[in-house]
């Protein structure tokens, strides 16, 4: 049964759900719920996460993820894991990178779909026009997220 813990950050709060079998759901939430027993994997993933908005950590470590989703979201979701911190990508170059060099708009899907915010770094992907363009959790939130990557990769080792 998923229980669920909430961080607060600098923007906003992420609610947490998994079991002992790993992480299923990252989200910005209006307000955070806690529901049963946390399990040590939930509760080791919201530490990183603090250590994180600290500018503590630039790397999610040891972490059970439980990625629902079709054999391409998947795809697009490890090739997300393998962006650095601090850097941008384009949804094009995901798209070459997975080897669908065609696919920028369904590689933009997949991010949309992506339900491991943070740690599955949807934030780090960008329209080739420029901007920030869109992210589940608000504009500002990505902006943001882009920004703090940017300014602290020069500070923050992992």
């Amino acid at each position: 049964m998923p229980s669920a813990e909430a961080v607060t950050t600098p923007i906003g709060v992420l609610q947490i759900t998994g079991s002992s079998s790993g992480i299923e759901r990252i989200a910005f939430v209006r307000k955070g719920a806690a529901g049963g027993d946390v399990p040590s994997r939930v509760r080791a993933c919201a530490r990183q996460l603090r250590e994180y908005f600290q500018g503590e950590r630039t790397e999610f470590r040891g972490m059970k993820l439980k990625r629902a989703g079709t054999a391409f979201q998947r795809k697009v979701w490890r090739e997300l894991k393998r962006v650095p911190y601090g850097r941008t990508v384009t949804y094009g170059e995901i798209a070459r990178r997975i080897g669908h060099p065609r696919a920028a708009q369904a590689v933009g899907s997949a991010v949309r779909a992506n339900p491991l915010a943070i740690l599955i770094p949807c934030h780090r992907v960008i329209p080739a026009r420029g901007g920030v363009g869109e992210y589940a959790g608000g504009k500002l939130r990505k902006r943001w997220l882009v920004k703090w990557e940017e300014h602290s990769s020069r500070y923050v080792s992992s």
